[in-house]
C-alpha cells in the first residue's frame, strides 16, 4: 500500500506538488493522470525517496522508502528507463542490482524471460531501442518480486504487442494482491487497464475515484437510438433537459433522459426502435473536463 499525506514540493518560487494526499490500495490497478507539469513524476519520485518533500510524507507498506532494509523486495519502480550504464549488457545490469539484495541469478533469468529480453540480454544497453529500454526498466522493477510497483509511463515506446503485455502484466500482478500504481498519457489504454484513477492538475488532486464513478460523475451520459420515426420519438421525449441530435450515420444521440425512459416513451407512442444503447462518458472526456483549467502548456488549434 502507498500512503501519501499532505505532500508538497517547492522548487524556488514554483510549487510543483501542493498538499497532495491519497492512498493506493493493493489488489487494484491505480492510474495516475494529469497534464504535463501537473506534478505526477515529482510525486512518484518523492514516494521512492529520489526527491525530498518540502512538507508532508509518503510511505510504502507502512514505512518511508529509505527505512526499508530491502527496498527492491518492497517496491519495484520504473521512473527513468535510461538510468542505466550504457556499456553494460542487460543481463549484467540486472545481475549487479540482484547482488545488492542477495537475489539469485535464477531470478535474473526469470525477469529476462518475463519481459521478452532473451534475444538482447547479452547486448549493450546503449544500443537498445526505446521499447527495449522500457522492457529492461520493467525487468528491474520486477527483480525483487515486490509487493508494490510504481511505473511512470511504462508503455512509452512499446509496440502494440508490448502495450498489451504491460496491460496483462499489471492486471495479473494486481490480481495477486499487489499494489500497482502507474501513469500514462494513453487514455484509451488507461481506461481498460486501471480500476481506480487519481488525477493531478497544477500539483493538486482533482479526482480520486474508481473508473466507473469518475466516468459516471463527470461528463454527460448519452443514449444512442436508431428508429425509422426520429421526429415522432423526439416529440415523445421532449423536455427542457432533453437534447436530441442526429449523427452522421443516421442515429440519434440523446442526452438528459435515460435509456429506460426513452424506451417507455417510445412504447407508449408506438415508435419502433432498432437500437437503444446507453453510452457512458469516456475516461478521456472526464479527464479533459476535469483538467481544462489546469493545463500548464496549452496548444492553440490553427485556424
Amino acid at each position: 500500500m502507498i500512503e501519501v499525506a499532505n505532500l508538497s514540493k517547492r522548487y524556488g518560487a514554483k510549487l510543483a506538488v501542493d498538499d497532495v494526499s491519497f492512498t493506493v490500495k493493493p489488489g487494484v490497478v491505480t492510474g495516475f493522470l494529469g497534464p504535463n507539469g501537473a506534478g505526477k513524476s515529482t510525486t512518484m519520485r518523492m514516494i521512492v525517496g529520489l526527491d525530498r518533500p518540502t512538507t508532508g510524507a509518503a510511505t510504502v507498506n507502512g514505512k518511508r522508502y529509505a527505512e526499508h532494509r530491502d527496498p527492491l523486495h518492497q517496491v519495484g519502480s520504473l521512473l527513468e528507463a535510461k538510468a542505466v550504464h550504457t556499456g553494460r549488457s542487460a543481463y549484467n545490469h540486472l545481475l549487479a542490482l540482484a547482488a545488492t539484495h542477495s537475489i539469485p541469478k535464477s531470478r535474473v533469468h526469470e525477469v529476462i524471460e518475463m519481459t521478452g529480453l532473451e534475444n538482447v540480454a547479452s547486448k549493450r544497453v546503449g544500443g537498445f531501442s526505446l521499447g527495449m529500454g522500457q522492457r529492461l526498466g520493467i525487468a528491474v522493477a520486477l527483480l525483487g518480486d515486490p509487493q508494490t510497483l510504481i511505473l511512470d509511463e511504462p508503455v512509452n515506446g512499446l509496440d502494440p504487442d508490448g502495450v498489451l503485455w504491460v496491460r496483462h502484466l499489471t492486471r495479473h500482478l494486481a490480481a495477486q494482491g499487489r499494489t500497482v500504481f502507474l501513469s500514462s498519457h494513453l487514455m484509451s489504454e488507461m481506461s481498460v487497464t486501471a480500476d481506480h484513477v487519481i488525477i493531478l492538475g497544477r500539483g493538486k488532486v482533482l479526482a480520486d475515484a474508481s473508473m466507473d464513478d469518475l466516468t459516471s460523475r463527470v461528463g454527460t451520459t448519452r443514449v444512442t437510438v436508431r428508429t425509422p420515426s426520429p421526429d415522432l420519438l423526439a416529440s415523445a421525449i421532449a423536455g427542457p433537459e432533453v437534447g436530441v441530435t442526429g449523427t452522421p450515420d443516421g442515429a440519434l444521440s440523446i442526452t438528459g433522459i435515460d435509456a429506460a425512459r426513452i424506451g417507455e416513451a417510445a412504447f407508449h407512442a408506438g415508435v419502433l426502435l432498432h437500437e437503444l444503447t446507453p453510452v457512458k462518458a469516456s475516461l478521456e472526456q472526464a479527464y479533459l473536463e476535469l483538467t481544462q483549467d489546469d493545463v500548464e502548456y496549452r496548444s492553440e488549434v490553427a485556424a
